[in-house]
């Protein structure tokens, strides 16, 4: 998996931090970096932590599914997509909580970082080099949270939803990038 590959795919799994950091910039009254800071914090780091729990995890299993990989890595990331862009179309309001405390971080920091693990597993089939991945994935996720956060107090809601379906299709394109690649190579 290349550069630009790892970076989209960086970017995908940030969405789902990106709209809960535009979440949280909705509801606070009187916006501070450190807000963006501790977001992008909170997001980047378990953004980080998950995909490598999951490369853990995957090449305990990798000699035993290595012949069917590529559909593992297919249908995770087409998986995760399809539930992002589902999610993209929902009408569900989250519940706005101006606290940045960890009692309200934490669990938002796992929930968003959910996807990252299932890829995190994929990566064990991949040509990935982890730490590479994982920083990526992590300063990525950092900065977009952290962005995220001043958007949501400045403009609202708008990019929510679309930032949701953006990073749904692109986990959906690397998936069919990933399956095609295989059946064309054979390898």
């Amino acid at each position: 998996m290349g550069f630009f590959e790892l970076f989209f795919l960086a970017v995908g799994l940030a969405m789902d931090a990106f709209a809960v950091s535009i979440c949280k910039g909705l509801s606070v009254k009187k916006y501070r970096l450190g807000q963006s800071a501790i977001a992008g914090a909170y997001f980047g780091g378990f953004q980080a932590l998950m995909p490598l729990l999951g490369w853990l995890l995957g090449v305990q299993f990798e000699s035993l599914i290595k012949n069917i990989d590529h559909w593992i890595a297919f249908a995770l990331l087409l998986v995760i997509g399809a539930n992002m862009v589902r999610e993209s179309f929902g009408k569900d309001e989250e519940e706005l909580n101006a606290s940045f405390l960890p009692r309200t971080m934490l669990p938002l920091a796992v929930a968003t970082s959910i996807d990252a693990l299932a890829v995190g597993v994929t990566f064990a089939f991949l040509e990935v080099n982890i730490w590479w991945a994982i920083l990526l994935i992590g300063a990525v996720t950092f900065i977009i949270s952290g962005i995220g956060v001043k958007i949501g107090n400045v403009f609202g809601a708008r990019f929510k939803s679309k930032a949701e379906l953006a990073g749904g299709i692109i986990l959906i394109l690397l998936g069919i990038k990933i399956l095609t690649e295989h059946l064309v190579t054979g390898g």
